[in-house]
Formats: C-alpha cells, sequence, structure tokens
C-alpha cells in the first residue's frame, strides 16, 4: 500500500479503526471517581425502581371504586415521602398523599389536589377520573435486574445520579488509555522562556493538554524534542515504552530538518502521512512498537482540525466508547465561504440561531491555518466536501458544534 497516497478523510478513520483493539484492563473505582471514565461492563439493576408503589402527585390516594363524582370521601390521614400511611383505604375514604409517599393499602388511584375540594375530613372529587391515575408502579422506570448502562457508556453526571438511585457505590471501568505528546522544532519556546530570534512560543503543548484532558485518558507531556535525528529517535523509544499511543505536533512535512517522518519509518511503520484535508494536510499515522502513534502537523489550526477530526474519535474507540462518530448539523451561511475543490476544508464558523429557530453561520475570517485566535472566535467547524467549490451566502452548509465534537 502507497503510505505516501493522498487519502481523504473517512478513508483515514476506516484505516485507522480497522488498525485499533480497545485496550485491556479495568479497575474497580468509586461511583464519584467513575466520573468521565468508561463502563468496562454492563451494569445491571440490583432493584426495581420505584421499589415500591406511589404517588405522583400531591392530592388523594383512594379506591378506584370511590371514584364517583360528587360524591363525598372521609379522609383518615396522610401519607409523607418517607412515613407511610399505616392503615388500609376501604371505599368511601380518602387519605391525603404527598409525591413520592407509598400509595396505602386499598387504595390505587391518587385525585391531584386541585380536583378536589374538602372541608374538614370530607372530601369531594370534581370531574371524571380513570383507575390507577397518577400512580407509579413497581419498576415503571427500571425493573431489578435489566442492563441500565451498557459497557463503553462514559459516565456523565446524569449516570452518576441513575446508580446511585441504584444503590450501586462502585464502578467498573476500563483503564485510560496512556497517551505521550511531545513537540517537534527548534523554533520552539517553552512559556517562561525569553524568546529568541525565530522562535515563537509552544501552543500546541496546551491546546493538546485541554483537549486530552476533555477525554478519559492518561496523559503524559514529554515536553519539546529538538530538531536533531538523535534526539526524536530517543523520545519515540522511550515515548514507546511508556504509552499506548504517542502523539507528536509538528516535523511531518517535507523540510529536511523534520524526522518524524523519517524516524518513525526507521523505529516503526507508517501507514499514511498526507490527508486529502484543509488545514492538515500533512498527519501521520502509523506504529510505534506496541503504540499507536499520530504526528499531527505543526500550524496549530491544522493540529487542533486533525486532533477533532482523526485522533478524539480514535482515541474514544480505542478507549471501548460508544458513539465515536461527530454530529453533523445543517446551518445557513451568512457569509460566502471561499474554497478550492480537492480537499475537505474544516474552516472555522461562529453558528446562532435566528428569531425562527433556523440555524446559520458565519465564518469567522481569514482561514489561515495560523490563525489560532479564530480557533477561539469559532464554536463550530463548517465542513465542505472535498470537490466542492466556493459556497454563497445564504446558502446549507454542514456544521460541526465544537461541543458535540
Amino acid at each position: 500500500m502507497n503510505n505516501n497516497a493522498l487519502i481523504s478523510v473517512e478513508d483515514a478513520l476506516q484505516r485507522i479503526r480497522a488498525s485499533l483493539t480497545p485496550i485491556r484492563g479495568f479497575e474497580r473505582v468509586s461511583l464519584r471517581d467513575g466520573w468521565g471514565r468508561t463502563l468496562a461492563e454492563a451494569v445491571t439493576s440490583p432493584i426495581n425502581v420505584p421499589g415500591y408503589v406511589n404517588s405522583a402527585m400531591d392530592g388523594y390516594a383512594v379506591a378506584a371504586q370511590s371514584l364517583q363524582a360528587d360524591t363525598p370521601l372521609t379522609v383518615i390521614g396522610q401519607a409523607m415521602a418517607g412515613v407511610p400511611f399505616e392503615g388500609r383505604v376501604a371505599a368511601g375514604q380518602a387519605v391525603r398523599i404527598m409525591t413520592g409517599a407509598m400509595v396505602p393499602e386499598g387504595a390505587d388511584t391518587v385525585i391531584m389536589q386541585e380536583m378536589t375540594q374538602r372541608e374538614g375530613d370530607t372530601l369531594t372529587i370534581q370531574g371524571s377520573h380513570a383507575a390507577g391515575e397518577n400512580v407509579r408502579q413497581i419498576g415503571e422506570d427500571i425493573m431489578a435486574d435489566a442492563v441500565v448502562l451498557q459497557a463503553g457508556k462514559v459516565l456523565q453526571a446524569t449516570e452518576l445520579g441513575l446508580l446511585a438511585s441504584l444503590g450501586i457505590p462502585e464502578v467498573t471501568v476500563s483503564r485510560r488509555v496512556r497517551v505521550a505528546t511531545f513537540s517537534t522544532g527548534d523554533e520552539l519556546c517553552s512559556i517562561g522562556q525569553t524568546l529568541g530570534p525565530g522562535q515563537i512560543y509552544d501552543s500546541n503543548r496546551y491546546a493538546l493538554y485541554g483537549l486530552l484532558r476533555a477525554l478519559d485518558v492518561e496523559h503524559l507531556d514529554m515536553g519539546i524534542i529538538r530538531d536533531d535525528r538523535d534526539a526524536v529517535r530517543e523520545a519515540f523509544r522511550s515515548a514507546a515504552e511508556v504509552a499506548d499511543v504517542v502523539i507528536t505536533s509538528g516535523g511531518v512535512s517535507v523540510g529536511d530538518a523534520d524526522y518524524v517522518k523519517q524516524t518513525l519509518e526507521e523505529l516503526g511503520q507508517v501507514d499514511f502521512w498526507k490527508i486529502r484535508m484543509k488545514p492538515g494536510k500533512p498527519l501521520a499515522f502509523g506504529r510505534l512498537g506496541d503504540a499507536i502513534f499520530f504526528g499531527l502537523p505543526g500550524n496549530p489550526v491544522s493540529s487542533m482540525a486533525t486532533f477533532y477530526q482523526i485522533v478524539q474519535p480514535s482515541l474514544r474507540h480505542l478507549q471501548g466508547q460508544q458513539g465515536t462518530t461527530h454530529w453533523h448539523l445543517q446551518a445557513r451561511t451568512t457569509s460566502k465561504l471561499k474554497k478550492s475543490p480537492g480537499r475537505a476544508d474544516y474552516q472555522r464558523g461562529i453558528m446562532s440561531i435566528t428569531e425562527n429557530g433556523e440555524l446559520q453561520v458565519a465564518s469567522t475570517g481569514h482561514q489561515g491555518s495560523h490563525i489560532l485566535s479564530s480557533m477561539s472566535r469559532a464554536n463550530c467547524f463548517i465542513v465542505l466536501p472535498a470537490e466542492g467549490g466556493d459556497v454563497e451566502a445564504g446558502e446549507w452548509v454542514t456544521i460541526q458544534p465544537f461541543g458535540l465534537l
């Protein structure tokens, strides 16, 4: 296979996924420590939810045979959440009941208080009602032994609440993917140092830190590697020994001092290193011993764009997560978008909603791969297909909101 060929984003993702096997290994963690982690096994419910018949409304619990409009009933007590009524409700009787309280024995219906009139202990039901109204049955939400979460689910606030409602104190999660990153280039300078002639601060190191922090991974930051063949080789070897995935930024173009691809070919194997994508054409993918390797472009927007489109879904797949593909929405562009056919273009956009509830998107302006401020102003990618050309204002385009990536 010719690894010098320019391949599409879709082909790149297919080739990467075909070569990946989700990592093995798991650990038990407390429910709180499970936030953001990936379930390693399905979770079944040990109990019914709800565990008892209870009221969905504030009102009065009655027996179905008492549901005759304008027939007075006698209120014989009350049921509160956590404090049940201990007697039995017979025909012609009612119990004042609060939302979530256990429905008393003999009762099977709850009439919301707005549909009643009460004077002392005498209650009159207004209107017509059906048996079983406003009553939650045992297991109506979750049945005991039912699967509530599948393996591969990322635990967020809702899942923690759900598991807590089942009384589950610990979960089994996949071990985190270990990701080693380093930047390459003599022009790079770390924050806190004084810039020399021709030097720039290393923004990619911090952008990648933020991108990886949002994922269920263990991040190993290996700093900046100079444009020296021996230094790059040693960095590759040490990273591959400790990480499942090695990610570099810079050094994957065709310059004389770009040693990443050369070293990868020497110590591992290259699957591809050019992608039909803008920004982000020079993207290397391969293996470095047992580790997966991604070589991202050095330009900051290219680095972030290729991470979002290629690396992030690959890491999620490697972690064994569900739903690793991106969401795509349609929006009407308010800007003319310039594009040359040949590569899929991921332009930075600002999406908003019109008064009519229609999604619209505007360009952030100049789309150069060095304009990192455009990523900060943007809240989405505008995805223009490879063979397409310019897009006129008013046309529909595909967008990827950053919040859904």
